[in-house]
């Protein structure tokens, strides 16, 4: 089985990225949605961005940007990788110009397979928990809504932690898994001891 990628989201503090960094992670989350407590300033994001190590993915995650947010955005942070969190269809998600992922707030009912059908053009779905709101809120939500014959690259979110993302990767085998508030000693504040455990979760469940 290839390596289980990580990313690790909600970032705002050098520090945190370097933990992060150092750690293993393979991609690095801004969040650019006021409402977050987790949100960056682009001008912020772009200073983060300098600290990232050579292959270390810079993600930008929007929800119902227009378009001119999210211009305004990449002309100030090199991201590499856009992440959707909205209500946006593939049109809105194509226009920014960027590889993007598109995220699936799951609930009984919602159908991944036709909600993937909706985004051809995304490199990948991200499942996260429902909840009011955007985001997962540290929720985890229950895997067996992912439907075994789901074909296309998958990101796992949602609640994950150093004390479930083993058994999530064993139980989904997803290409990549996500955190944010597991990793965190406070909203937008991560730890790095936390970090390595997580990221060290994921390797031992790698074998």
């Amino acid at each position: 089985m290839p390596r289980t990628r990580i990313k690790i989201c909600g970032l705002t503090r050098e520090e945190d990225v370097l933990a992060a960094v150092d750690a293993g992670a393979d991609a690095i989350g801004f969040v650019f949605y006021p409402p977050s407590p987790r949100y960056v300033r682009p001008a912020r994001a772009a200073e983060l961005c300098a600290l990232l190590a050579p292959f270390v993915t810079p993600v930008g995650l929007f929800v119902n940007a227009s378009p001119e947010e999210i211009r305004g955005v990449l002309d100030q942070v090199p991201l590499q990788l856009l992440q959707f969190h909205g209500e946006e269809v593939e049109a809105d998600c194509l226009a920014a110009g960027r590889p993007y992922i598109k995220a699936a707030r799951m609930r009984p009912g919602l159908d991944l397979v036709n909600y993937a059908a909706c985004f051809p053009s995304a490199r990948a779905l991200l499942v996260d928990a429902f909840v009011e709101g955007y985001g997962g809120g540290g929720k985890v939500f229950d895997w067996s809504l992912i439907p075994p014959e789901f074909d296309r690259p998958l990101v796992l979110s949602g609640g994950l932690d150093e004390s479930n993302v083993g058994e999530a990767i064993r139980r989904v085998r997803p290409q990549a898994v996500d955190v944010s508030s597991g990793v965190e000693a406070a909203k937008g504040i991560k730890d790095a001891a936390k970090i390595a455990r997580f990221v060290a979760g994921v390797h031992d469940a790698d074998g």
